[in-house]
């Protein structure tokens, strides 16, 4: 990779890790997480808020990004061969690469998607919708639409048709009503759809599965948070 190339392509990361993926199509596939630093959508139910502001204060040296024993703000700048390093030095055993935030379409994720999938690894990416989705054609795009929120984004069609699948929290009716709304919007017909309920509360989850049942979609349920792991 040549020196131009080095210098666009940099990522702010948050976290990086091994986990089991706990939500959509790949529950329970082992997946190297790679959490980006950064979010405008301000979503109210958001788990990550530590993602949401890139502050240069919070810039630390990769080292220390990788010792973290708690979530917060910090982030380190990395290249795509940075990164490549660094999954190869902690010996992870995972070949489902999975990239998150914060939101991680604000970023052009072509290059990071490409460098990992020549190495033989799946690629996935989960977004709110709201940016151009800038991945590799072989990418899964997990859409969770944020629908209304502070930040006052759209949900993109680019990013609508581009999902392989799309993945909705719900608390309410009205958080079903909005989804329809937007599945009719943008003609999304055979996408896959699942169903999250937001921070597992009990009447959110008995909605959620009596939707699924009503229309045909699946259930998401956040196995990892159920399990107590990343």
């Amino acid at each position: 990779m040549n020196t131009s190339q080095e210098i666009t392509n940099r990522y702010k990361i948050n976290e990086l890790f091994e986990t089991i993926q706990g939500e959509g199509s790949f529950t329970g596939q082992p997946s190297i997480f790679i959490r980006l630093q950064g979010c405008p959508v301000a979503c109210s139910w958001c788990d990550t808020k530590h993602t949401w502001k890139i502050e240069p204060d919070d810039e630390v040296k990769p080292q220390a990004m990788l010792i973290k024993t708690q979530e917060n703000a910090q982030w380190s700048n990395f290249t795509v061969d940075n990164i490549l390093a660094l999954v190869n030095s902690q010996g992870f055993r995972a070949k489902h690469i999975v990239i998150t935030g914060g939101e991680p379409c604000m970023v052009d994720l072509q290059p990071l998607c490409f460098a990992f999938e020549q190495l033989g690894y799946s690629t996935q990416v989960e977004t709110s919708g709201t940016f151009e989705v800038k991945v590799s054609t072989q990418c899964w795009v997990t859409v969770s639409p944020k629908i209304n929120m502070r930040g006052g984004y759209p949900i993109l069609h680019s990013a609508m048709v581009r999902a392989n699948e799309i993945k909705h929290p719900i608390a309410t009716e009205q958080h079903v009503d909005d989804l329809k709304a937007l599945l009719l919007d943008h003609s999304i017909t055979d996408t896959p759809v699942y169903l999250q309920p937001i921070s597992q509360k009990e009447r959110a989850t008995e909605l959620a599965i009596a939707t699924c049942i009503k229309n045909n979609w699946r259930l998401s349920v956040q196995v990892h948070k159920y399990l107590g792991i990343e």
